[in-house]
């Protein structure tokens, strides 16, 4: 007889060790049974919670998005005027949380994925209308009518410094990340001013 209670706990440990076992190898190419042996039960029980490999990433990714949400969102809470509304955005997006190795390599093969699976591609455009809508109101006072242009180019910058980072060694570093995505602000920001 199954334990009452413990479909969430066993969901929460296979979508963890789906995340840690697509870091340690860097791409989709796990099979089921490594990421059951490293959330500790049987293959059998990791399809019977998810029926697929796809369905365990799709729910990793899920994970990764909510925990990437919450943070932007506080963050958001927090920060005062424009442009330390788009600080917040940014140093969510690099936080140890979100930039670590692990979460970095899920991204890298969550984009590949999108490209053939039509949940992980829905997934994928929320977040990035999530990320181009917060960054256009944050830019909104700053570059007026150039905000959407703008918010599209910082997206592209953020998703790119993910894609670098997966190439590099040694852990990431989300603090360099957003100082080269501000770099960038600044010299779009005043190319407007220019024109």
């Amino acid at each position: 007889m199954p334990k009452l209670g413990m479909e969430p706990i066993r969901k929460e440990a296979l979508v963890k060790a789906t995340i840690v076992e697509i870091g340690r190898v860097g791409s989709l190419d796990v099979t089921v049974s490594q990421i059951a042996k490293r959330a500790g039960m049987s293959s059998a029980l990791a399809h019977h919670y998810f029926g697929s490999k796809e369905d365990m990433f799709l729910a990793a990714m899920r994970h990764i998005l909510t925990l990437y949400g919450a943070e932007v969102r506080g963050a958001l809470a927090a920060a005062e005027g424009a442009e330390g509304r788009i600080r917040a955005i940014l140093r969510a997006s690099f936080s140890p949380g979100n930039f670590r190795r692990e979460a970095v390599s899920a991204w890298l093969n969550f984009w590949v994925m999108a490209l053939t699976v039509p949940e992980a591609k829905r997934l994928l455009a929320v977040y990035q209308g999530r990320l181009r809508s917060n960054l256009s109101s944050a830019l909104r006072p700053l570059a007026g009518a150039r905000a959407p242009e703008i918010a599209e180019s910082l997206g592209a910058m953020i998703d790119g410094l993910y894609l670098r980072e997966v190439l590099k060694s040694g852990a990431p570093d989300g603090a360099a990340a957003v100082a080269f995505a501000l770099r960038h602000l600044e010299a779009e920001l005043e190319q407007g001013v220019g024109e």
